[in-house]
């Protein structure tokens, strides 16, 4: 049996108790009972002689007491099955008032909920984004590069649980002239379905307005927008239904009266991999629609295509982006299109962008467009194989290394831990041992926990040493043997909480490897951290 990578890298939460005293997270309480004394006859530290390891059998026997406190408690364990050692220390009131999940949820959520708003209220929000834009014709004729710049900023900030407050600033210059505009925008929470804003700007469009929004089922929100202009007092009216048609997709219909009247209808996708989005736009001054599709290639990079045709739009764009860090992912386009053929480089940081469109040509030449497609393609490609890829790979490998470093005293410490908690089980292992040989029963030869890769190279001289990735749980393992003759893990919890096991490799796939005997005859398996192992298996 192979272990589930991506099980084993996240794996289930609030299970290390059950861990720690080899329950199913459904054990019965007098299952929880009778694994308590078993472990408590072990670690209790008047069974120790040895000063040394009576230290580490108090040690050992106060976390199984813990564990035992909290899972035979109802209460807690509730809490702990939901939210884990955090709800138990969260400042929830147990008694009476808490004693049903739905109450319990509800009171933590409300803990975390004011934890959230003053993380809120300590912290701006900005957001922002520069736009280059580039004509090499231009610069080509003498005129210079820069056809013109657009800058955008927000900031908001949280004033109370229910106020909000942000200053927005836009600012755009071409060759020829510039201008600005400031806006200013209070918004209010006036129930948990309904908000309103408050909008002023000035500069080259001085405008006052209101917003007000409200969710008119679990699926359906409507929209209000009214403002008047003060530049030629004009009013504007939007109105804008949205419903949500299914968990990945939703639908919206715009209606717009005032200067430029018109209707809009759209729609968007956005799963794991996908998103997707298009819209038919209807004014007075003409008709438009849009469509655009991004797929994510793999977990750092993803491919885009978009397309606009209207009364006075045709273009067509394809690229893809790729995340260089957990905050910036890069992107660069192609567009070719009644404007001309561009390329257009972005950079995404946060809430920030950096946008430069590079006009290369306003005339459309088959050969040029063919060339302009292929020539950033295929350099892509060649600085993605000969420069990128290497460059990745090692700063993976030494970020890997740094993290070896820095977890390697860590580790060290959790070993001697457990080497600490075999000593004490090694005498009631090698009994059980011994009396399973007798009858032909179950003998573990040998159990190793640790790292994937390194349990999949077991048959190579491994080292059990700290960078190496694996521990020797065969004693541990033994003395899970029941007098039966029969040994289980269960599923769902990580086995690194186990009396007598660690995590030896941090943040990496792990797997327990078992070579054990049954009937005088040899057998093997493996199984990932969160898998359930039973022995013997199935036939045998």
């Amino acid at each position: 049996m192979m272990g589930d990578e991506s099980a084993a890298r996240t794996g289930p939460q609030n299970r290390e108790l059950y861990a720690l005293l080899n329950l199913s997270p459904e054990a019965s309480d007098e299952e929880i009972r009778k694994a308590y004394r078993q472990w408590a006859q072990v670690y209790h530290p008047d069974k120790s002689p040895s000063p040394l390891m009576k230290e580490v059998a108090e040690e050992n026997f106060k976390r199984i007491c813990e564990a035992y406190e909290i899972l035979s408690d109802e209460t807690k364990r509730l809490i702990y099955d939901l939210y884990g050692m955090e709800g138990l220390s969260s400042g929830l009131e147990l008694g009476p008032r808490l004693s049903k999940a739905e109450e319990i949820k509800e009171e933590l959520q409300r803990i975390k909920r004011r934890e959230e708003e003053a993380k809120k209220m300590a912290h701006f929000m900005p957001s922002g984004s520069i736009v280059f834009n580039l004509s090499v014709p231009s610069f080509l004729d003498g005129d210079g590069i820069m056809r013109g710049m657009v800058m955008a900023s927000q900031v908001q900030s949280q004033l109370s649980k229910d106020d909000a407050i942000a200053i927005a600033g836009n600012l755009a210059a071409d060759q020829r002239s510039g201008g600005g505009i400031g806006t200013a925008i209070l918004r209010r929470q006036l129930s948990p379905v309904s908000s309103i804003e408050f909008v002023a700007s000035t500069g080259l469009q001085s405008l006052i307005g209101m917003q007000t929004t409200r969710q008119l089922s679990i699926h359906s929100t409507a929209t209000l927008n009214i403002s008047k202009s003060l530049s030629d007092g004009s009013i504007n009216l939007t109105n804008t239904w949205t419903r949500q048609l299914s968990e990945t997709s939703s639908g919206n219909i715009e209606l717009a009266l005032g200067m430029r009247s018109g209707i809009t209808v759209g729609w968007k996708k956005r799963d794991e991999n996908v998103s997707a989005g298009g819209d038919l736009k209807i004014e007075t001054g003409g008709l438009g629609a849009s469509a655009r599709y991004t797929r994510k290639l793999s977990s750092k990079s993803h491919g885009r295509i978009a397309g606009r045709i209207g009364s006075n739009a045709l273009e067509i764009e394809v690229g893809g982006g790729r995340k260089i860090s957990e905050f910036s992912t890069v992107r660069m386009m192609y567009t070719i299109g009644l404007k001309g053929i561009f390329w257009k480089l972005e950079l995404h940081r946060g809430g920030q962008k950096l946008i430069v469109p590079v006009l290369l040509s306003a005339y459309i030449s088959p050969l040029f467009a063919t060339g302009a497609f292929i020539v950033p393609t295929s350099l892509y490609f060649l600085l993605k194989r000969f420069v990128v890829k290497p460059y990745m790979q090692k700063r993976e490998k030494r970020k890997a290394l740094e993290n070896t470093e820095k977890t390697y005293g860590q580790v060290l410490e959790a070993r001697r831990s457990a080497e600490k908690a075999q000593q004490l089980l090694q005498t009631v292992a090698t009994r059980k041992k011994n009396r399973q040989a007798e009858t032909g029963g179950l003998i573990v030869t040998k159990a190793l926990y640790g790292d994937a890769k390194a349990i999949e190279k077991r048959h190579e001289h491994l080292e059990e040493e700290v960078d190496s990735g694996v521990i020797d749980v065969t004693v541990p393992m033994n003395f899970l043997v029941s007098d039966s003759g029969e040994l289980k893990l269960h599923e769902g919890v990580k086995k690194s909480g186990i009396m007598g096991f660690c995590d030896p490799c941090p943040d990496q796939p792990k797997q327990l490897y078992v070579a054990y005997t049954y009937n005088s005859r040899a057998f093997e398996a493996i199984v990932g951290d969160c898998e359930e192992l039973v022995l013997p298996q199935g036939s045998q």
